[in-house]
């Protein structure tokens, strides 16, 4: 049966990310990883009070890498229309905006109230996230398989040979094992020091040369890339991985399961999911914020789950109007 048409949230959420990446891409490549994410914070936090909702921040920032914060349990928008779970990160890849490295973007996603998984004090999770294509052989089983037969088996699901896959993976300490692994299969990494959204993006967006996902990152992140992941029809497995005694302790004291592998529809038990991202720096999925002497120009990412539609939308900004209406100097 055919429904009249409603409102497409994202096309406001992306109001949202458009200005935390307008305020925060004034300090790529300056080394103030705080400085940048508290400006994104700043004009994230103004632009969600304009927006049609009422929202309940269940995925913030801050508690890991103390950052400033927009906090679980803050509540965002205007308090008109739907009553929404909302998952933000102002700034994703804090460090890749500070060092001016590619990939750093905002993102929100939005689901309805009571829908998004909250992770609690868990801040790692194993995570292994492919396009539509690998369904059939996502499993649990095969997170836990050796990273040999993960690629050989995603390989074939994606009508490839190991060698033509590329696997997203971040480049830290705890993946030397895991990275030399993959190169001993045949497949290429690509390899970023932070920004495991994006990774999600890129492992399940067509042409981006991506194929996999694969490793340990950020939980709240893995609730968010689970909007994403929804939205675009991919698939996402998941695992907590404490990296530390304490998490562990807290973990386990909240009654979380670490033998327990979750998929992208417990992370977000609807496809009625808005997703907004906006580039920051200039990278494999979108260019960053370009400045001019009269103002910028953003790219960026707008998906609706229910629909499957998935936009790129390119807005230029003229400094000459939005200061005169904004609180926010860009």
């Amino acid at each position: 049966m055919s429904e009249a048409p409603n409102r497409n949230l994202a096309l406001d959420l992306v109001r949202v990310t458009e200005s935390a990446a307008l305020a925060a891409g004034r300090w790529m490549g300056r080394g103030q990883k705080e400085a940048g994410d508290g400006a994104a914070v700043e004009a994230m936090r103004l632009m969600l009070s304009t927006i049609d909702m009422k929202g309940l921040v269940v995925i913030g920032e801050g508690a890991k890498d103390e950052a400033p914060m927009l906090f679980d349990g803050e509540i965002v928008g205007n308090g008109l229309g739907p009553a929404v779970d909302v998952a933000v990160d102002p700034v994703e890849g804090t460090s890749l905006l500070a060092h001016g490295r590619p990939d750093a973007i905002s993102v929100v996603g939005v689901a309805p109230r009571g829908t998004m998984w909250s992770p609690g004090p868990a801040f790692y999770m194993d995570k292994l996230v492919a396009g539509n294509a690998a369904r059939e052989v996502f499993s649990s089983e095969l997170l836990n398989s050796p990273t040999s037969k993960k690629l050989a088996v995603i390989a074939e699901a994606l009508g490839k040979a190991v060698n033509d896959l590329t696997v997203f993976v971040l480049d830290k300490p705890r993946h030397q094992g895991l990275i030399q692994e993959i190169r001993e299969t045949g497949a290429r990494v690509l390899l970023r020091t932070d920004g495991d959204v994006a990774g999600a993006l890129m492992a399940v967006m067509p042409k981006s040369g991506v194929d996999v996902l694969m490793g340990i990152g950020g939980t709240p992140e893995g609730v968010i890339a689970a909007c994403a992941v929804r939205a675009l029809g991919g698939v996402m497995l998941g695992q907590l991985a404490p990296q530390k005694a304490d998490e562990r302790e807290a973990v386990q004291a909240a009654g979380l399961d670490l033998d327990c592998v979750l998929t992208e529809c417990d992370l977000v038990k609807s496809d009625d999911v808005f997703f907004a991202a906006t580039g920051i720096t200039d990278g494999v999925l979108m260019p960053g914020v370009h400045y001019s002497g009269n103002g910028a120009t953003t790219v960026s990412l707008v998906m609706r789950g229910r629909t499957g539609t998935v936009r790129t939308i390119q807005a230029a900004h003229r400094w000459d109007k939005l200061m005169a209406v904004s609180q926010i100097q860009y």
